[in-house]
C-alpha cells in the first residue's frame, strides 16, 4: 500500500536518492535544460520547485535552506540572482502561487535500455 508515501524511491537508499536529485537539480540550474528518465524527471520538478520558491523569498533563511541541498555557492548566486528574479512574477493559477516554474518534455526512449526519458527544462 502507498499510504503515507510522500515520493517513489527511484531504487535506491535514501541517500543516494537525495545525492541524485541534488546534482540533477544543479545541472538544470546550471544548463536551464536537461535530459533524465521520466520519473526522475518527475521528482526533479517536485524537488527543484521548491528551491525555486525558496529562493524567491531571497532571505537569509531561505538562502541557508537551499545551501543545505546546492552545495555549489555559484549554482545558488544564479538561483537567487538570476533564476528567482526571472520567476519573481510567475504565479500559476493551480497551484496558489507556487510551482510552474519547470517543464517536462517526454521523448524518444533511451537507447540503451529503452527507459522513457524526458527532457527537463525550466519554463
Amino acid at each position: 500500500m502507498r499510504h503515507r508515501q510522500l515520493s517513489v524511491r527511484l531504487g535506491r537508499q535514501t541517500g543516494h536518492r537525495q545525492a541524485l536529485l541534488r546534482n540533477l537539480a544543479t545541472s538544470l540550474f546550471v544548463h536551464g535544460r536537461i535530459t533524465t528518465t521520466e520519473t526522475k524527471a518527475k521528482e526533479l520538478c517536485r524537488f527543484a520547485s521548491k528551491l525555486i520558491t525558496l529562493a524567491k523569498k531571497g532571505d537569509l533563511s531561505s538562502r541557508r535552506r537551499v545551501l543545505e541541498d546546492i552545495q555549489n555557492k555559484e549554482v545558488i548566486k544564479k538561483l537567487f540572482e538570476i533564476i528567482a528574479v526571472q520567476y519573481q512574477n510567475r504565479q500559476p493559477a493551480d497551484s496558489g502561487g507556487k510551482g510552474g516554474y519547470i517543464r517536462i518534455v517526454k521523448g524518444l526512449p533511451r537507447k540503451g535500455d529503452g527507459a522513457p526519458a524526458a527532457i527537463v527544462e525550466l519554463v
